[in-house]
């Protein structure tokens, strides 16, 4: 049987819940087999496919040892999952404010102007959520929370942290966003225990420290308002939280007063302690977390959080380190004393004089949270405070990020492993250890090894860039080389973009190279440099920490950092290298816009990397990676390999899944697919900004936000006023087949029928009918049913059955009996009671944002839109996106007609009609607002395009016609509202004609 992985490794949509999963065998790696029913269990597994080559356990190192399932993980997941599936929003258990944020966010894609959240996004805040408003209010679930509790106490005495492992390119900025948005909203509006809208995020650079600027609600394009994160009514609430962003880094404590060692000592003089010129706690929060301290309880989000933790008290799990790995184990634990004590002072700070204050939650996103070398664990232990898990197969399934490929297999017949699969182990010792040593060397000294495959991975890197440059691509594909020192880095980076020695502006070049990879040179054939360098040299630990570079480092970069600078001065003019530049900020702005148009590193082709390219570096146009560096684990190898493993496309194929995509990678012991595809460039689906025109104020809607209806009526005798859309039919397709035929392999057939449903008498139908619209529909203030009114609603019950309004196709009369049914029917004679008791409705408006303005919308979408622009204009809003021809069609008669005066799609507006269906409060989004020219009072139109109508259609209409339209007319201030419903689009714009004619005539009636 086919490996079926390798021939078709994407199963999943990556906006609905894996329904399969591949094979793996009992150390994770992909085996033949079939797809299996299901979603893959959480696992503590990196899959690593075997060398084909015998040997392949002298890499065994490299595997992780166990291989086992994260009980905890799968047990909230379960929950979690059960808990997702409820059908009625008010049985979820959560606060009005969650139910609306998880409502918005799951709402159907055609309601997603621009890019909507994956499921393991949803799924990450689901868990949060149900974490702290669902699981602590059920005894069967309480002791994961205490179990939880626990495990903090073991290893943050302090903090109570929550984990989401999340896969890279799986999109964790917008947990982020989702995250502030329901803690934020929801202390806005009712400040608890459980709610925050004080926010630290601490970051381990300045990378991704900037890149989170879109998680500031006042930062243009930020992820709230461009993404749909937060419905348009909840905007302002979002307003109000109070983020700060920063590095760990900040928290390391400052001198307050430098002074040399000789002027320390004299004012010191006989006194034994020491002068403190380092800032206490409370100094450094005041400087890092700025204005959180004036709230109660506050809310910590680490990014990349494998970087945040305690040192194991006692514990020596990795035994002794010497050389590199010593010195790594001492960098990562420096980092995560600084960071983890960071939090714990903020967290004592809070507490001071406060009953219930401190850090509230710390919420931990990595796509590794795992212990790192130097922790007192053994390395690659996982957090134990980990509760949800989209692991990178889960995100390969899904199609969320490229398949990375690595050597399987080569032809070099002296060795039994794989050569350039981890290639430092063939060549380290022949690599240099410092400048010096690397000063006596030349390019041309480096290790054949290296150099071939330089030379083997640049092959497949120039037919990918022919590849780009037909299919029209604006941007180069990237190639990265990841190195272990400085010294390595300068000889590769000269080997591969050029150099050359002495004065080159005096005329004295004593040496030049144009460099071996001509798309990569920073030369041209004449020998002159490039105006835009193709090739960057970074050191990724010094930009990230914000340190002045090295000496060497510098000197290795100068002549890059010039032509930066003037390209810099020659796009944004000289006053924007006005004096000594920064140039740690000037290369971190180039490397983080490596391959966005029209931005310094645009045309970046080759990145040469000092230590590990950082975390959060976004760039999608990665296509090939070599490491030229130790991996001791894969913990190491997953976070170098996820550099490259964001997606350039995001358009669903015809199946509705993504299409694969690659990363080539050489130098990094890890593996998922070993046969090569050709993949297709694509260029990326150009985006459109729509938004409302300030010169247009003019044109702008307003209307009201409603959350519901009150009903009054002037006595109570009931009366009922039936019309077509009381009618509810009932079909197999709602209550599932009603005639089944068994048969066996030999005699007779057998039909099987619910004929217990068909015994049902009517005044039986009608009696449970009325009993449930006195319990859902009858009650008094305080909640009680009325009683006294049952006789009536009983009777209008039969005669609703009586007139013919219960229509059954294929299905026994009792299947109105389903609870769902019920609540249908009940809905349709509630209405009827309505319309017919010669009573009123008034809307009842969101008491946290009453108004809806069509001024606020600015959203960002890939769909295809068409432009307004009538002359005169009759849109505050650019464009119209085309959702369905038959919305154009009605766009293009509203701009038509003379009686227009303005009008808008319904999109990222924050319109909503409530309404029940089934029991259950929904949310109608109708498709136009339009302000109509009637002769007197304009008139506001809900507009509406439906083909075929079924239950859930009729009692979205009739609620907008006989609810939502007389409920915001009774109550003032909104002008004068009606519905309107189409069903044809090929006579679309004459029934808008008639409509208009029959409203004016309305009108002057």
């Amino acid at each position: 049987m086919a490996n079926s992985f390798y021939e078709r490794p994407i199963l999943n949509s990556p906006y609905a819940p894996p329904s399969l999963y591949h094979p793996l065998d009992d150390t994770g790696q992909p085996i033949e087999g079939a797809p299996i029913d299901g979603r893959r269990p959480s696992k503590f597994i990196v899959p690593v496919p075997a060398s084909r080559k015998k040997a392949a356990a002298a890499q065994a190192s490299l595997d992780l040892e166990t291989y086992t399932e994260n009980a905890k993980i799968n047990e909230i997941r379960r929950y979690v999952d059960t808990w997702r599936a409820i059908p009625n929003p008010a049985d979820w258990g959560v606060t009005p404010t969650t139910q609306r944020l998880l409502e918005h966010w799951r709402r159907p894609k055609d309601e997603w102007a621009g890019p909507r959240p994956f499921f393991c996004q949803i799924e990450a805040v689901e868990t949060m959520i149900w974490l702290t408003e669902v699981a602590p209010r059920r005894a069967a679930t309480r002791g994961l929370l205490d179990q939880i509790a626990k495990d903090n106490e073991e290893a943050n005495p302090a903090l109570f942290r929550l984990a989401m492992k999340m896969a890279t390119g799986s999109g964790k900025t917008t947990v982020m966003a989702m995250l502030i948005a329901w803690q934020a909203i929801n202390a806005a509006r009712k400040e608890t225990k459980d709610f925050s809208r004080a926010f630290l995020i601490v970051a381990p650079g300045i990378t991704i420290k900037d890149r989170l600027r879109v998680l500031q609600p006042s930062e243009p394009g930020n992820y709230y308002d461009s993404r749909e994160i937060v419905p348009p009514e909840m905007l302002p609430e979002i307003r109000r939280a109070e983020i700060v962003i920063t590095n760990y880094h900040t928290f390391q404590h400052r001198e307050t007063l430098a002074m040399p060692k000789a002027a320390r000592s004299f004012l010191q003089g006989n006194d034994p302690e020491p002068i403190r010129t380092i800032e206490t706690d409370a100094q450094m929060l005041e400087r890092a977390c700025e204005k959180l301290l004036r709230f109660e309880r506050v809310n910590v989000i680490n990014d990349e959080a494998h970087h945040c933790y305690r040192h194991k008290v006692g514990g020596d799990a990795e035994g002794a380190l010497t050389g590199d790995e010593k010195k790594e184990a001492e960098q990562n634990e420096e980092a995560a004393r600084l960071w983890i004590n960071g939090i714990e002072a903020l967290d004592r700070q809070l507490k001071k004089g406060k009953r219930s204050g401190g850090v509230r939650a710390v919420y931990d996103l990595s796509a590794t949270p795992f212990f790192l070398r130097g922790s007192g664990y053994q390395e690659g232990t996982l957090f134990p405070w980990v509760v949800s898990d989209f692991s990178l197969m889960d995100a390969i399934e899904s199609g969320i990020v490229k398949l990375p490929r690595v050597p399987v297999t080569d032809n070099l017949v002296q060795t039994d492993t794989v050569v350039y699969r981890d290639l430092w182990k063939h060549i380290g010792k022949s690599m240099p250890k410092s400048t010096a040593s690397a000063n006596k060397l030349s390019p041309f000294d480096l290790n054949p090894l290296l150099l071939t495959a330089l030379n083997s991975l640049y092959s497949h890197y120039q037919g990918e860039f022919e590849r780009w440059q037909k299919a029209g691509i604006g941007v180069p594909p990237v190639f990265i080389v990841v190195c272990q020192n400085t010294a390595i880095s300068k000889l590769v980076f000269e080997w591969i973009a050029g150099f050359e020695r002495g004065d080159a502006d005096a005329g004295e070049r004593a040496a030049f190279h144009a460099g071996h990879l001509e798309l990569f040179r920073n030369y041209d054939e004449h020998g002159g440099r490039l105006p835009r360098p193709r090739t960057l040299l970074i050191d990724s630990r010094q930009l990230e920490a914000g340190e002045a570079l090295d000496k060497g480092f510098k000197e290795a970069a100068s002549v890059e950092i010039e032509q930066f600078k003037r390209e810099l001065a020659a796009r944004e003019g000289a006053g924007a290298v006005k004096g000594d530049i920064n140039e740690s900020d000037l290369l971190r702005e180039v490397m983080n816009t490596v391959g966005r148009p029209g931005r310094l590193g645009e045309q970046i082709r080759c990145v040469v990397s000092v230590s590990m390219l950082t975390e959060g570096w976004d760039t999608n146009t990665v296509t090939h990676i070599l490491g030229v560096r130790a991996f001791g684990t894969q913990l190491l190898c997953e976070q170098v390999v996820g550099r490259g493993l964001r997606r350039q496309s995001y358009e669903l194929n015809k199946e509705g899944l993504f299409d694969v995509e690659y990363a080539d990678i050489m130098g990094i012991p890890f593996d998922f697919a070993r046969s090569p595809q050709k993949v297709d460039a694509k260029p990326p689906k150009p985006v459109t900004r729509v938004h409302a025109i300030a010169e247009r104020a003019d044109l702008e809607i307003r209307f009201p936000r409603v959350s519901g209806y009150r009903r009054e009526l002037p006595s109570e005798r009931l009366n009922a006023q039936f019309d077509e859309d009381s009618r509810l039919v009932i079909t197999p397709e709602d209550i599932g087949p009603t005639s089944v035929t068994m048969e066996g392999i030999v005699g007779a057939g057998v039909t099987i029928t619910p004929e217990v449903l068909s015994q049902l008498r009517p005044s039986e139908i009608s009696f449970n009918l009325a009993k449930h619209l006195l319990y859902t529909h009858f009650r008094d203030e305080d909640g009680f049913p009325k009683q006294h009114l049952f006789p009536q609603i009983q009777r209008l019950a039969r005669r609703w059955i009586d007139e013919g309004y219960l229509v059954t196709k294929g299905v026994p009369i009792g299947a109105i009996l389903y609870q769902e049914q019920l609540a249908r029917a009940a809905e349709k004679i509630d209405i009827a009671c309505t319309r017919g008791g010669g009573g009123h409705v008034v809307a009842v408006l969101d008491p946290y944002n009453p108004n809806g303005s069509t001024r606020h919308v600015n959203f960002i979408t890939s769909k295809d839109c068409w432009k307004t622009g009538a002359q005169p204009p009759r849109s505050q809003i650019s464009h119209v996106v085309k959702d369905s021809s038959w919305e154009v069609a009605l766009a293009q008669a509203l701009e038509g007609h003379d009686r227009v005066l303005a009008y808008a799609k319904n999109q990222a507006l924050g319109f909503e009609i409530p309404y029940l269906d089934g029991g259950a409060m929904r949310r109608y989004l109708p498709d136009f607002l339009v302000r109509l020219d009637t002769g007197a009072e304009p008139l506001n139109l809900v507009l509406e395009m439906k083909g075929q109508r079924d239950e859930s259609d009729k009692a979205k209409a009739q609620t907008a016609r006989e609810l939502w339209v007389p409920g915001v007319n009774a109550l003032g201030g909104y002008g004068r509202w009606a519905f309107a419903e189409f069903t044809d689009p090929y006579t679309t714009e004459d029934e808008f004609k008639t409509l208009v004619t029959k409203l004016i005539d309305g009108a002057a009636a």
